[in-house]
């Protein structure tokens, strides 16, 4: 063989790798949810069921490399780890000497026929199932949630924890306890009658919202954003809201498409992060924004009785920032004494580092950055977004060495390789601008 056709397999073999690789992540992130939800409405072992969905991703990773991408990846997926729960169940069929076998061999046919044809027409309602199950009273709502996060929805156990503040082992000590109580205590895949429905859905609630700030905001990786996740959390509460009436879900909804509106306008043809304020508004989604604005109209009447009370008026204040922002024709008119007064009355309600941080920028726009820095003195908080935020205000005021050490900790701490290369630009940025002499 040829140097030139030698080079030409292998230039074919690693865009097959390449490919075969960028399906397996995709269809990670997207079906992840969905074989789960089919693999445990059929099976009901949790147990069995985790373990067999990752080891049959894993067994693509070799398989689609060496074959190639099957045409149906999600139901190669779906049958590779049915397999391996069957040889389970008869591996604990034989081991109690109870039954020889769990399924003969036609009925395992069978079995395989029905995924290759399962048009998944009933997946998203057994995704939400999931989600329900997860929010059973047995678990914490913080350990429903990373629960949900981890095994439904697929966000890493590093998102998670950077998401509630803790380290990654601590996360991931908390979910394997979540599951061990949910098998332990033989929770059933359904969804649950009315009287219980309430408390579930709120726990659904923060999910979703958990969800959708880990897909705005990854903590580490290529991506500026996940909007895959993002809409998987807004359609989790579309089909959850006609379960039940629910303000928390109303106002999520609302919060939610306000700012998944803007997902075309934060990335430049550049790839580079685009800041709200240089973004083009053009490209905002305007009937994501009406539907939104459609749901906070409503919220109260003329004299403003009826107004959300506890988690669905974090959700509500939430929405009315991200409004002001959407209604706004251009960044000139944002009228950031509302969303500082706003922030404020948030602050009251839930006080977190986050909303603090929030509330620096907002107060920053409206009385200078040395009122933002003020706010700043006391907060800490791992991550880069806070040092990012008190390099941008320290320039402003004219504190040059202070931004530069901020950037440097902001940069040191991002593990999000978009919002990285913006930190490293506004830091270039600062040089370039170094007076002379200086």
């Amino acid at each position: 063989m040829t140097d030139a056709a030698t080079d030409a397999v292998t230039d074919a073999v690693t865009d097959a790798v390449a490919r075969a690789d960028a399906v397996l992540a995709r269809t990670m992130r997207e079906e992840w949810g969905r074989v789960v939800a089919l693999l445990l409405a059929q099976f009901r072992r949790l147990d069995l069921v985790e373990d067999a969905a990752a080891e049959a991703f894993v067994a693509a990773a070799e398989h689609w490399r060496r074959d190639g991408v099957p045409d149906n990846p999600a139901a190669w997926l779906l049958t590779a780890a049915r397999r391996r729960i069957l040889d389970r169940l008869r591996a604990e069929a034989m081991a109690a000497r109870r039954v020889p076998l769990l399924l003969t061999e036609s009925e395992r046919r069978e079995e395989l026929q029905s995924v290759r044809a399962d048009p998944g027409d009933l997946v998203h309602d057994d995704l939400l199932r999931l989600v329900l199950l997860c929010a059973h009273p047995a678990l914490a709502p913080e350990a429903a949630s990373a629960l949900s996060l981890r095994f439904v929805l697929g966000v890493t156990t590093a998102d998670i924890a950077r998401l509630f503040l803790v380290s990654e082992p601590t996360m991931a000590a908390r979910i394997t306890r979540a599951k061990k109580k949910i098998v332990a205590a033989g929770i059933p895949y359904a969804v649950p009658d009315a009287s219980a429905l309430p408390s579930r859905l709120e726990v659904l609630a923060q999910t979703a919202y958990l969800a959708f700030t880990a897909g705005y905001a990854p903590g580490s990786g290529p991506d500026l954003l996940r909007a895959d996740l993002a809409g998987e959390a807004i359609r989790l509460v579309r089909v959850a809201r006609p379960l039940h009436p629910s303000a928390a879900l109303d106002q999520l909804l609302a919060l939610m498409l306000l700012n998944h509106s803007r997902r075309d306008a934060r990335r430049g043809d550049d790839g580079r992060l685009v800041l709200l304020p240089d973004q083009d508004r053009t490209r905002w989604h305007r009937d994501e924004i009406a539907e939104a604005v459609d749901i906070l109209s409503g919220t109260t009447d003329p004299a403003g009785r009826d107004l959300p009370t506890g988690l669905a008026l974090v959700y509500h204040l939430q929405a009315l920032i991200a409004a002001e922002h959407a209604l706004a024709p251009t960044a000139a008119d944002t009228r950031w004494d509302r969303i500082a007064a706003t922030y404020a009355v948030l602050e009251d309600l839930n006080p977190s580092p986050s909303v603090r941080l929030a509330r620096a920028v907002a107060v920053a726009e409206v009385d200078g950055p040395l009122a933002g820095l003020a706010l700043l003195r006391d907060v800490t908080v791992d991550g880069h977004r806070l040092p990012a935020v008190r390099a941008e205000l320290l320039w402003r005021a004219g504190d040059r060495d202070g931004a530069r050490a901020a950037y440097e900790t902001a940069v040191a701490a991002c593990g999000n390789e978009v919002e990285r290369a913006h930190l490293l630009s506004r830091l270039a940025d600062l040089a370039e601008s170094e007076p002379a002499g200086g």
